[in-house]
Order: structure tokens, then C-alpha cells, then sequence
């Protein structure tokens, strides 16, 4: 097995590894979230402003774990394109020979 090969599987493995990774923190955070929304709806004592400034923590981390997502997709997606770019030239001087 050539080294490329193996520089491919290993990113596949890492790729498939993070978004696990990925899914199950996003399971986690989103119960956590609907845990604490739980107890502010019950707690009265907790004053509006704080429960807007909560939300809005929700929303901020949200978005952000969206863009860390999408930036991680979009780097796998450059090393993939680049794996099949380099298959493709080795393929094109195979064929030359």
C-alpha cells in the first residue's frame, strides 16, 4: 500500500472519528440545554433579564459550534479534493508511460 493510500484512510478514520466526536457533543450540549431551560421555567426567582441573557449564551454556542462544524467539513472536503487531484495526475502519467 502506498504511502497516499494510507495518508487517505488515516484522514477518512480522523474525519469519521470528529464527527462521532462531534454528534455526541451536540447531543449532550442540546440536553443540557433543554435541562436548564427546565429549571428556568420553574424557577421564579430568576429575574427575565437573566433568563434572555441565557438564551442568548444558547444562541451564541449554537452558532458557533455550527461554524466550527462547517469550517471542519470544509477542510476535510480540501484534503479529499486533493487526494483525488493528486489520483487523478498519477492516473494521467500512468497513462502516458
Amino acid at each position: 500500500m502506498d504511502q497516499k493510500e494510507i495518508a487517505k484512510q488515516m484522514m477518512e478514520f480522523n474525519k469519521t472519528a470528529f464527527d462521532n466526536t462531534f454528534n455526541a457533543m451536540t447531543v449532550l450540549q442540546d440536553q443540557t440545554e433543554k435541562l436548564v431551560f427546565r429549571f428556568l421555567e420553574k424557577a421564579p426567582w430568576f429575574p427575565e433579564d437573566g433568563k434572555k441573557a441565557v438564551n442568548e449564551w444558547v444562541n451564541t454556542y449554537k452558532k458557533g459550534r455550527e461554524d466550527f462544524k462547517a469550517t471542519a467539513d470544509e477542510s476535510y472536503k480540501k484534503v479529499t479534493d486533493y487526494f483525488a487531484k493528486t489520483e487523478k495526475e498519477e492516473a494521467k502519467k500512468g497513462a502516458k508511460k
